[in-house]
């Protein structure tokens, strides 16, 4: 069935809004030089469909939104990729191991998304995509990589309008609601930033 005009010009925004968010997203994680050193230290590992993603991203974001001047991502870098030819633990360990060798100062955590279902007690996941929207709040589902071409490119299965508007959503495919809050109240979130919204 075809689209209105009025409905061709509502999607038009909808894209028209969220390549907006996708480069202010993109500004602020170059306002930070060590993004750029980080992301080319992960890119050296020649991984399969990887980003840095979760906390890294996020708080960038929501510091810059609270105009604080130092951020917390100096601590761990959460990497992830999609593997479904090898979901060995120990693969992930060596690339930690690789990345410390780069630089040691920094915690580094790389998850190969094919595996993580079993920790979650779900179905396999299907992509990066499928498994990032299932992680309990929507602002976490975030991430950034370096192409060949040297640009950052972003990966949002939820979008980009919660973590915009600072607003803490559960995310629909996570059907527990106490892991949602209980990691908000333990990652002290609202006491970080006081413009935070539970919705």
């Amino acid at each position: 069935m075809q689209k209105t005009l009025g409905e061709r010009s509502k999607i038009n925004l909808v894209r028209a809004d969220s390549v907006m968010l996708e480069e202010k997203l993109i500004e602020i994680m170059l306002m930070n030089p060590r993004s750029v050193r980080d992301l080319e230290a992960v890119k050296s590992l020649k991984l399969k469909n990887w980003f840095i993603a979760a906390g890294y991203v996020r708080n960038q974001v929501w510091d810059y939104l609270h105009n604080n001047k130092e951020t917390l991502i100096f601590e761990d870098v959460d990497i992830i990729y999609y593997e479904a030819s090898d979901i060995t633990e120990g693969t992930d360990k060596k690339y930690e191991e690789q990345l410390r060798a780069i630089n040691s100062n920094l915690n580094w955590s790389v998850k190969n998304q094919a595996r993580m279902h079993f920790r979650n007690n779900h179905e396999p996941y299907l992509s990066l995509d499928d498994a990032m929207k299932r992680w309990p709040e929507t602002d976490t589902a975030v991430g950034i990589k370096l192409t060949d071409q040297g640009r950052i490119e972003v990966i949002a299965p939820h979008g980009l309008e919660d973590l915009f508007e600072l607003k803490l959503r559960q995310s629909k495919y996570c059907d527990d609601r106490s892991i949602f809050m209980k990691r908000i109240y333990d990652k002290k979130w609202l006491d970080r930033w006081k413009q935070l919204k539970i919705v």
